[in-house]
């Protein structure tokens, strides 16, 4: 279910990992983001650990509801480079055939679902997708974060 990976001396603290495409691993896939920059600084709290769980969330959610195909898990990677104060989420999925819109949907006040997208566009820098090989999409995002507080 779980397979994580930390990273090379040139690359960004970086976490990727798989699980099944179900709500629980969305949930697990928010938890392993925030224990993640948790290890680089950043505590659960903080403004960054809380927009970057937020974007793992939506994303993780949309992979789970709208990009399952059975027999298939999701993956999510995320790499913090404090140089360029950034994290980026990626979210993978083995569903090709929907791609994510390029804007987010306009949202409808009493609609109970719809706004993910809009959080994400909120919270990110920027945002986008790429087609993956064999098949499926990538939903990446890349957060904005200050430096991480000192640790006493």
């Amino acid at each position: 279910m779980l397979t994580e990976t930390t990273n090379v001396q040139s690359e960004p603290p970086t976490v990727v990992a798989q699980f099944t495409s179900s709500p629980r691993g969305a949930r697990l896939a928010r938890q392993l983001a925030v224990r993640h920059l948790e290890e680089q600084g950043y505590p659960p709290e903080s403004d960054a650990s809380c927009a970057v769980a937020l974007v793992v969330a939506e994303l993780a959610a949309n992979a789970v509801l709208h990009g399952r195909v059975p027999g298939h898990d999701f993956g999510i990677r995320v790499a913090l480079d404090t140089t360029a104060g950034l994290v980026r989420v990626e979210v993978a999925d083995a569903a090709s055939g929907k791609r994510t819109p390029a804007m987010p949907p306009s949202s409808t006040p009493e609609g109970e679902s719809g706004r993910g997208l809009l959080l994400v566009d909120t919270l990110a820098v920027r945002w986008g997708s790429a087609p993956r090989q064999p098949l499926g999409k990538t939903v990446w995002a890349e957060v904005s974060v200050a430096q991480p507080t000192a640790v006493r």
